[in-house]
């Protein structure tokens, strides 16, 4: 009698896989290195590696992947640079990591009507090196060299959001893929509508569970006449921060307010080789013309001396300035320098400027009284500061230690009626946090996810649970 073989069954990633083969060729990975390399992000979330990785040249190729996948039930994450930290881009659940790694071109500058259109792998660097030469830029600046299309996701904003804002305010429109392969333009260029939803800012922020980014219409600025960056030591964090809140609320037009506590500038000082003072430190820059930088500068230095501050030591030049603030961006690599090895918790949070002082008073007090390194940095001019707390991700009491601190200062910050992310997004970090800020809302927030994503594929496991 002949035996027949053991059939094995195609599963549904099997066949979506076979037939993005042919659609892509040699475009479509199930390599474990390339899935490796897709499988986490930088933050300290446990990687997941996807069944697959795409690398689509257009639009039309974002959405036929799209179909093939919602036709398989099988989850589609969109991937930039892979920066974001809170797990945004981790593929929790396996399917296909869509790289837009070909999505590098910038499309249109309008320089008349200061925006521009690039796709959505242009990183803010490129962008701004393209424009120099027309005497403009794009000012939001997160800190890594990060996609605009996922800086558009993730609603991010960084070190010069006091003065310019965040991406909500300096993207003009999206070109984006839905989850039923439908593509759609969210908005046109002209500065303000009352035409039908918003839709443009329902996808800033939605951190690909919507829909997958694949151009964006961006405001731009004018380089300013002049620009002087200044770095002032003080005797006491409560005086450096008065100083940031005095700065805030007379209304003096600083472009940048960064706080480094005394453990920051210890680290920074180590790895960027520098001799700043290990003291609670602001980095202030400010634009304008040469008078009014002038008089902004001398009123912003009278508070700080006012406050316990030092002397401010001036950057004016452009490469002095850029090695201040390269100094200030790297400050994740200076704290793994402080302890090789580790990982780092990133956390961040954001209150009104009036509790500012308060939150970060109370978030030092816990750090002194439990035993975690955990350097604190800030965009402290729009009431956002963050903590990296410096674990071994083995250790289960460091790791429960990062959980409690930053429950504390979450719930800290929801109690002064601020909010559990200023920048870094929700992913699979915050989570928990979201119905505490939100209540009903986030009912709301899971009732549109469900009109614009019924089968559950775009980035499923992020923001909330469905």
């Amino acid at each position: 009698m002949l035996q027949t073989a053991a059939v094995t069954p195609i599963t549904p990633v099997q066949s979506a896989i076979d037939e993005l083969r042919v659609l892509l060729g040699e475009r479509l990975s199930t390599s474990t290195g390339v899935r490796d390399h897709h499988s986490k992000d930088e933050s300290w979330h446990i990687p997941h590696r996807p069944d697959a990785v795409a690398f689509p040249n257009t639009t039309e190729e974002v959405a036929a992947i799209v179909r093939v996948c919602a036709a398989h039930r099988i989850p589609v994450v969109a991937y930039g640079t892979g920066t974001s930290l809170e797990g945004a881009v981790i593929p929790e659940y396996g399917g296909v990591v869509v790289d837009l790694l070909h999505f590098d071109q910038v499309l249109q500058v309008n320089a008349d009507d200061l925006d521009v259109t690039v796709q959505a792998r242009v990183t803010r660097k490129q962008l701004n090196d393209h424009i120099r030469d027309l005497g403009l830029f794009f000012p939001i600046d997160p800190g890594a060299d990060a996609s605009l299309g996922g800086m558009a996701a993730t609603r991010a904003s960084g070190t010069n959001a006091v003065r310019y804002g965040t991406m909500r305010e300096n993207v003009l429109a999206l070109t984006v893929v839905l989850a039923d392969g439908r593509i759609i333009r969210t908005s046109r260029r002209a500065r303000k509508s009352a035409a039908g939803y918003d839709l443009t800012r329902l996808f800033v922020g939605s951190e690909g569970t919507l829909g997958i980014i694949t151009e964006v219409t961006l405001r731009l600025y004018g380089i300013p006449e002049a620009m002087a960056a200044a770095v002032c030591s003080f005797d006491s964090l409560e005086g450096a921060i008065t100083t940031v809140i005095h700065t805030i609320q007379l209304g003096i037009p600083v472009a940048r307010i960064e706080l480094l506590d005394d453990v920051q500038m210890d680290a920074v000082n180590r790895f960027s080789k520098l001799d700043y003072p290990v003291k609670d430190t602001l980095f202030i820059e400010f634009h304008g013309t040469e008078a009014g930088v002038k008089e902004h500068a001398e009123m912003v230095q009278s508070m700080a001396a006012d406050n316990g501050g030092g002397e401010f030591k001036w950057a004016t030049k452009t490469e002095e300035r850029n090695h201040l603030w390269t100094a200030r961006h790297d400050v994740t690599y200076a704290n793994k320098a402080l302890r090789p090895g580790c990982e780092i918790w990133a956390t961040d949070v954001c209150v009104p400027i009036s509790r500012l002082a308060e939150c970060i008073l109370e978030t030092k007090k816990d750090l002194k009284e439990g035993f975690l390194i955990a350097p604190l940095v800030g965009h402290v001019g729009d009431g956002n500061f963050h903590l990296g707390f410096l674990i071994d991700r083995n250790n289960p009491a460091e790791l429960a230690e990062a959980e409690r601190l930053n429950e504390r200062l979450v719930m800290r910050a929801l109690a002064m009626d601020g909010t559990c992310t200023g920048e870094h997004g929700i992913g699979l970090g915050k989570m928990k946090f979201l119905t505490a800020e939100h209540g009903e809302a986030v009912s709301v927030m899971r009732d549109i996810k469900r009109a614009l994503d019924p089968l559950g594929i775009m980035n499923p496991g992020k923001i909330f649970t469905m």
